[in-house]
């Protein structure tokens, strides 16, 4: 390309270092980059909890509509918060190789409070899917909603009087925010594509072109499994979903589940998949889920009200 390539990109500091490591990725290839920032909803309404907000794409619409109005030529996203459905017009030119993928405890005094299953204790987070989670292992401890970006949910930490709040790994590991009082949450499945990050770009040959040595191709297929996973399971209802798929030696490992939100029921699967024989892996693993009870979770949200435009939205924070 003869012009800079324009590279839209959220504010905060973690989505600018996202967006810097896709400039410098093309740069190696011998493309010239700049950063084009854009303000998304997720980051205005910082009061109101993602799964009450009702709207998917929360944090990608608004680069949505910049790619689309050609104001910037690709968009640098969290894969989490990209809803599986991409815009008409939009499609995806590649999947970095992968960060981290399971969540963070940062905790203010001590962990005593993970070892007393009927203790009490009050975490932060604005995450269905990780208040699912917590709930179904410490029932007794309150949740409470914590939004904003990392920076501010750190200090919000440090000035209330809970005793702790989740955080995704790669998100304070790639801006070297992992504080010291902080553990590594293994038994927690994350969302979906967690720990990757996605370029998209207007459905034109020309970006396909430049993006496609940034293309990892285990990471890609592994977030697609775990996001048709998703996909398969939204089924007109909102609910935790956690998804992730690794390679290893040739073979796929799979593991998906979905919950209650008050992490009371859960139905949860398992598979071990040949990567030649993986392409329809997460959507039927999905099916299997909703054989073992998740369809009985799924009928139980919507019949509680919840209607399939919070799902993603609750699903990825």
């Amino acid at each position: 390309m003869s012009t800079p390539i324009r590279i839209g990109t959220r504010e905060s500091a973690l989505a600018l270092w996202q967006a810097n490591q896709v400039k410098g990725l093309l740069e190696k290839e011998g493309f010239s980059a700049v950063l084009t920032p854009i303000k998304s909803e997720g980051d205005i309404d910082l009061k109101t909890p993602l799964y009450e907000m009702g709207v998917q794409g929360v944090f990608t619409r608004s680069l949505d509509i910049a790619l689309l109005n050609n104001k910037i030529d690709i968009a640098v996203h969290s894969m989490k918060d990209v809803p599986t459905q991409l815009p008409e017009g939009i499609q995806q030119a590649a999947v970095l190789k992968r960060g981290p993928v399971h969540d963070l405890l940062v905790f203010k005094d001590n962990t005593e409070f993970l070892h007393q299953r009927n203790g009490l204790a009050t975490v932060a987070t604005s995450s269905i899917r990780r208040i699912a989670q917590w709930l179904h292992k410490y029932p007794n401890h309150q949740m409470v909603n914590l939004r904003g970006n990392v920076n501010t949910r750190l200090r919000k930490l440090g000035e209330e009087s809970w005793d702790a709040a989740i955080f995704a790994q790669a998100g304070l590991e790639r801006i070297h925010l992992r504080p010291e009082s902080s553990i590594v949450l293994d038994w927690m499945l994350p969302a979906p594509a967690q720990g990757a990050i996605v370029v998209v770009s207007r459905a034109e040959e020309a970006p396909l072109q430049y993006c496609a040595p940034l293309n990892d191709a285990d990471t890609a297929l592994c977030t697609r499994i775990e996001r048709d996973f998703l996909r398969t399971l939204l089924g007109g209802c909102s609910t935790p979903i956690s998804a992730l798929a690794e390679i290893e030696d040739g073979d796929v490992y799979f593991s998906g589940q979905i919950l209650s939100p008050d992490g009371k029921q859960k139905a949860e699967i398992e598979k071990i998949v040949p990567v030649d024989r993986a392409d329809y892996l997460g959507k039927t693993a999905a099916e299997e889920v909703l054989e073992r009870g998740g369809r009985a979770i799924a009928e139980g949200i919507r019949a509680a009200g919840k209607g399939p435009e919070t799902l993603e939205a609750a699903v990825n924070e």
